[in-house]
């Protein structure tokens, strides 16, 4: 799932004396936010299944996806605007690419919020007495009352300590259990029993997914990486933006801001290499717990109850302490994981809106009628745009959404595939924007090939997919 760091309004302060933040830090924050649904719940059923014959798949991805965070920052890193706002320069038709991103987003934001919170009634279900159902709305509608009120940093801050509880659990588990197998998993090989709809909302999970990536942009300007990233004037700005230390091409004084952001965009990607290296192991420590725990007994978790199966992961080594301890860091850490994706998704959709209209009032005349003077006013109020968006397409969609499904794999299935599916376009809207910048912070043509490369590989996957819809089979 979407890794779930909170899109803060202003940039971490650099300290003084510093030129750039150290970079281990925000690293190890961002291994620890990628504690999700990927990894709880779709890794586990990966390797419950097909042991660890798919290794060699999370370890490809994991790599790609460094590189396509990395490049999200760089775009950000250099001019200062999120990747989102890059998007509404792309050639066509008026905010066509920022159409392309928010609408499946939306979905996606609704039916991940949804589904997490449906895995998490599901694991107070097996602790506590009562419903899935109750304890599931319950963890709705509190969280998005909290992101509505902006009073959860406290919160924030005890499931981020719960999720790297749950992290050292499952890499401690993990290295007591590992067998020799672990080896076969290294050579790239397809199951003969495959199941593409299995699959691929795993692959689409893990790290961070489509949305994560942009999401990186943000993160990295919030962090103090590349300043902050406030309202876009992109209508009158050249393409290396309106930062001071922006790149100048070579005019006098330009190689000093030429090394400065070379500079910080190593700095970002170091911090991306770490959140993802530790992203990994966790995936990695969780695909070994459920090949090695799971897959022997025959048990792929599933259904409403699917936290009951989760508990073997931890039980069947620690006992009873094992159980609660899984159930509890679950709980606490997927819980932080909604109230910050409520925020996260409902910010981009705000900033969505924001770019969309206006982009309308800065083309049209300021008397073209009524349609348009409506549009300005959201532009105008960008707070009450994110509220509503916080109310109603986080809060009250997922909880109507759950309470007509009720199964966290059916619903998180569908975040999954969305994830995977889109990632190829932000990959390839990337690529464009990125090339667009000045040429000594361009990025090389191995990065590009790179990024490409990843775009192709979640490509290939979506459109086999796509192609297995409607019975056509590959291969």
């Amino acid at each position: 799932m979407p890794t779930a760091f909170r899109l803060r309004q202003q940039p971490t302060p650099v300290p003084a004396g510093r030129d750039r933040p150290r970079w281990y830090g925000p690293g190890l924050l961002w291994m620890v936010s990628s504690v999700g649904s990927g990894s709880v719940l779709f890794t586990p059923r990966i390797g419950a299944r097909y042991g660890y014959e798919l290794l060699w798949l999370a370890l490809i991805v994991t790599v790609f996806m460094w590189i396509m965070i990395r490049e999200a920052g760089r775009y950000s890193v250099a001019t200062g605007r999120t990747l989102l706002d890059g998007f509404r320069d792309v050639p066509g038709p008026a905010n066509w690419a920022i159409w392309v991103i928010f609408v499946p987003q939306i979905v996606a934001g609704v039916v991940t919020i949804a589904g997490i919170a449906a895995l998490v009634g599901s694991a107070l279900m097996v602790a506590l007495p009562g419903g899935q159902a109750v304890y599931a709305s319950a963890v709705i509608l509190g969280s998005g009352a909290l992101v509505l009120a902006g009073r959860y940093q406290g919160v924030e801050r005890i499931t981020a300590v719960m999720a790297l509880v749950l992290v050292g659990a499952a890499i401690t588990a993990a290295a007591s259990t590992v067998s020799g197998d672990i080896v076969t998993g290294l050579v790239p090989g397809v199951p003969d029993d495959l199941d593409l709809y299995f699959v691929l909302p795993w692959v689409g999970f893990i790290l961070a997914g489509a949305v994560g990536i942009m999401w990186f942009s943000y993160w990295v300007a919030a962090r103090g990486f590349g300043g902050p990233t406030g309202p876009s004037s992109s209508t009158d700005q050249t393409d290396a933006g309106a930062r001071d230390d922006v790149p100048s091409n070579g005019q006098v004084g330009g190689d000093e801001r030429i090394e400065r952001v070379r500079g910080w965009t190593r700095t970002m990607s170091r911090t991306a290499a770490l959140g993802v290296a530790g992203g990994g192991l966790v995936i990695v420590s969780f695909l070994v717990l459920g090949a090695e725990l799971l897959a022997p007994q025959g048990r792929v978790p599933d259904g409403v109850d699917v936290a009951r199966d989760l508990t073997a992961l931890l039980g069947d080594l620690w006992g009873t302490f094992g159980e609660v301890l899984l159930l509890t860091c679950v709980v606490v850490a997927l819980w932080g994981t909604i109230f910050a994706n409520q925020d996260g998704w409902a910010r981009t959709y705000a900033d969505a809106t924001r770019l969309i209209t206006a982009g309308r009032s800065d083309d049209e005349p300021a008397d073209d009628g009524e349609q348009t003077g409506r549009l300005a006013r959201l532009s105008r109020h960008p707070r009450a745009v994110y509220l509503t968006y916080v109310a109603v397409a986080m809060t009250l969609a997922p909880l109507v959404l759950f309470l007509l499904v009720r199964n966290p794999v059916e619903i998180l299935s569908v975040g999954g595939i969305i994830a995977a599916a889109h990632t190829p376009v932000v990959v390839g809207l990337t690529m464009y924007v990125n090339r667009r910048l000045p040429a000594p912070v361009r990025p090389s043509w191995t990065s590009q090939v790179a990024l490409g490369t990843a775009g192709v590989f979640f490509g290939a996957f979506a459109v086999v997919y796509l192609l297995s819809l409607v019975g056509v089979r590959i291969g």
